[in-house]
């Protein structure tokens, strides 16, 4: 079986509640899923999961959430070009840079060499019906990676 990995940063809950929902929606699509908080695990984990994914929200102008900067550094530092990756996260759109450091990790995961399998979902603010649709739809295009 699959295993599937998401590490997710999240401060009111929001991104925690996008991460449940991708992990769930993996579960039904019959991946094993491991389900972090970015404090709690290694970047080097990823290494022995077939998917990786992170949750993220983005803090003020753009900046990385304080408590994933030292997993994000380390993450530069691995090679993972046999894995298949998705970044989603929540934002607000009353920023200019919404969602930025979505995109900093999806960078990140394409610089040390792994696939992308899935367009990034971003999500403002809590996760709304629509935004729940999104999250399955990037949890199943990430399984058909596989």
């Amino acid at each position: 079986m699959a295993l599937a990995k998401i590490v997710y940063a999240s401060l009111t809950g929001n991104t925690e509640e996008v991460a449940d929902i991708v992990a769930e929606a993996l579960e039904n699509l019959d991946l094993e899923v491991e389900l972090n908080e970015c404090t709690q695990v290694d970047a080097s984990d990823f290494e022995d999961a077939d998917l990786c994914i992170v949750a993220t929200y983005t803090y003020g102008d753009g900046d990385l959430p304080d408590e994933i900067v030292d997993f994000y550094e380390d993450l530069l530092e691995l090679d993972l070009s046999e894995k298949i990756f998705g970044v989603c996260g929540s934002g607000d759109t009353f920023y200019d840079d919404f969602g930025k450091s979505i995109d900093d990790f999806e960078a990140a995961f394409l610089k040390i060499g792994a696939t992308k399998g899935a367009d990034a979902v971003k999500v403002d603010l809590a996760a709304e019906e629509e935004d729940i649709q999104k999250l399955e739809a990037f949890a199943k295009k990430l399984a058909e990676a596989l």
